[in-house]
Formats: structure tokens, C-alpha cells, sequence
């Protein structure tokens, strides 16, 4: 598979950000449910009075109500379209959009570069607050409110047996054909001066539901439902185990989308793109 753009087009960059809350995710539904893709999209058409809708990619396709500071998408548009709209584009984007989504940067993007596939690293953020009182009132829509106190050090070191390749089967919801390997480069939670306790979840790609799971198995773990080492091992079981709660979606947000240098981007692309398997195991394609 190539990432070769079509003669005649040139590929562009996006980076832009997101309230979840309204949105059925990022990918386009169908019955007219309202998504970050189909909005942009439409947005596209109208300010560059094109004659159809060209399709965007995106960094890391986020769930319904999970929020974006950082994604990042492609999308590939002629030549002369591009020509014609690129100085003005972003104003008139601004203009069109609705106000919990914005695209901060439009750019032709260099040689190789796919916002998916080139991708190196992803970072979610994910926040709490065990306040017995609940969620600052300003806050409710990008903060989940645990009513049980959480032991910031207990979950940290229940992160440790996460961090690294393996096959997060346990913490992923089971996508046909779709590998469940994936690398976890950081995982950790500090507790911030007005008391929100802020996970950084960073990897270098994440399968459905993954972030949410970690989340929801440590603060089990937090709260002393569940002991340091449970977290490891359901990892280790390799199957759903249902006492993992898949926390709810407002607090997670995409932060950062990470790329190599340019000269590397096509490398990367063709890279993922590969299955991946642990070492040792038994497997083909």
C-alpha cells in the first residue's frame, strides 16, 4: 500500500481540536448523527465551493464524547482547489465551523506524511477528581467525579506492569481481524495543585477502548477495590475480564499526535501497516 498522492492533488495537513460532548465521535454515521469528520468535511465543500467531498484521515478516531487538543488529519484536494483557497482557507473555516470544533493549521503536507499510518505516538489525558464534594461546576464536561478516595502512589505502581509491548486483549474491545498489540510507552498520574488527578496515557497506537479500560482498572486499584498487582494480572489473562470498568468518555482527551522527521514519514507509514506480533508467538500477515 502506498501513500502516493493521486496526480493532480496535493495532500493536506490539519490540525485542529474538539469538544466531544456533542459529537457521536470523530467518524461520519450514517442517519445524520452529528460527527467531528462529517462537520469538517461538509465545511470543506462549502468554503472551497467544491462539487463533492473529499474524505479525511485522522491521527486516532476518538469515541462519542471523548475530546481533542491535538488530532491531527490529511485530506487530499486538487491542485487547483488548493491553489485557489489555501490563504484564506483557515478564516473561512472559522467562520463556518461550529464553535466546539476549530482547525488551528492548514499546511501541504510533506512527502510521505499520513495522519494515521505515519503517526509514532499518540498521548491521551484522562481526569478525576475524588473530591467529595463532586466536579468544579466549570469543569463537569472534561472531568470524571469518583466518589471514593484515590491513592495516587497505589496506581502508579499498579502502571508499572502495563508499560511496554504486549497484547492489551484485556483492555480493548475485539476488533475483527485487528491486532490488540500495542505499545505503552508512558503511563502515569500526578495529582495537580487543584486537586484533579491527570493521567498521561501515551503509546504508540491505542486499540478501541484502551485508554478508558487502564483508567477504569486503576481506579479500582486507587480506591482499594482491587490490589496493586490486578491490573498486571488481567493483562496477563489475555481475555475481558468484566470487573474492568470502561470509564466514561468526557474525561479522556487526545493531547498530542507524534511524527518522525520528514525524511522518515513514508518509512513509518509502511511500518504500521505491518501486524504486529509479540515475540515468540505463533502467527501469520
Amino acid at each position: 500500500m502506498s501513500d502516493d498522492v493521486q496526480d493532480g492533488f496535493v495532500r493536506v495537513r490539519l490540525d485542529l481540536s474538539y469538544d466531544g460532548k456533542e459529537f457521536s465521535g470523530w467518524a461520519k454515521q450514517p442517519q445524520g448523527r452529528r460527527t467531528v469528520q462529517g462537520e469538517i468535511e461538509a465545511a470543506l465543500r462549502t468554503v472551497t465551493r467544491a462539487t463533492e467531498t473529499y474524505e479525511l484521515t485522522v491521527a486516532g478516531r476518538t469515541d462519542s464524547g471523548v475530546h481533542a487538543r491535538g488530532q491531527v488529519a490529511h485530506v487530499d484536494l486538487p491542485v487547483e482547489l488548493w491553489e485557489e483557497h489555501r490563504d484564506k482557507l483557515l478564516r473561512r473555516l472559522a467562520g463556518r465551523l461550529s464553535h466546539d470544533v476549530r482547525v488551528w493549521k492548514v499546511e501541504e503536507a510533506p512527502s510521505g506524511f499520513n495522519a494515521r499510518f505515519s503517526a509514532i505516538w499518540r498521548r491521551y489525558a484522562y481526569r478525576v477528581t475524588d473530591n467529595p464534594g463532586g466536579v468544579d461546576p466549570l469543569l463537569r464536561g472534561h472531568v470524571l467525579w469518583h466518589d471514593w478516595a484515590l491513592d495516587m502512589d497505589a496506581m502508579n505502581e499498579a502502571a508499572t506492569a502495563l508499560v511496554g509491548e504486549h497484547d492489551f486483549a484485556a483492555y480493548c474491545k475485539k476488533r475483527e481481524g485487528a491486532t490488540t498489540i500495542r505499545t505503552l510507552q508512558v503511563l502515569r498520574w500526578e495529582r495537580r495543585p487543584d486537586g484533579i488527578l491527570e493521567a498521561t496515557v501515551k503509546a504508540d497506537a491505542f486499540c478501541h477502548n484502551m485508554v478508558r479500560s487502564l483508567v477504569g482498572a486503576m481506579l479500582f486499584v486507587g480506591d482499594g477495590h482491587r490490589p496493586v498487582d490486578w491490573p498486571g494480572k488481567v493483562l496477563a489473562a489475555g481475555v475481558r475480564d468484566s470487573a474492568v470498568h470502561v470509564v466514561r468518555p468526557h474525561g479522556l482527551t487526545l493531547e498530542e499526535v507524534g511524527y518522525p522527521e520528514d525524511a522518515l514519514l513514508a518509512a513509518r507509514s509502511k511500518e504500521a501497516r505491518n501486524k504486529r506480533s509479540l515475540p515468540g508467538s505463533v502467527g501469520c500477515c
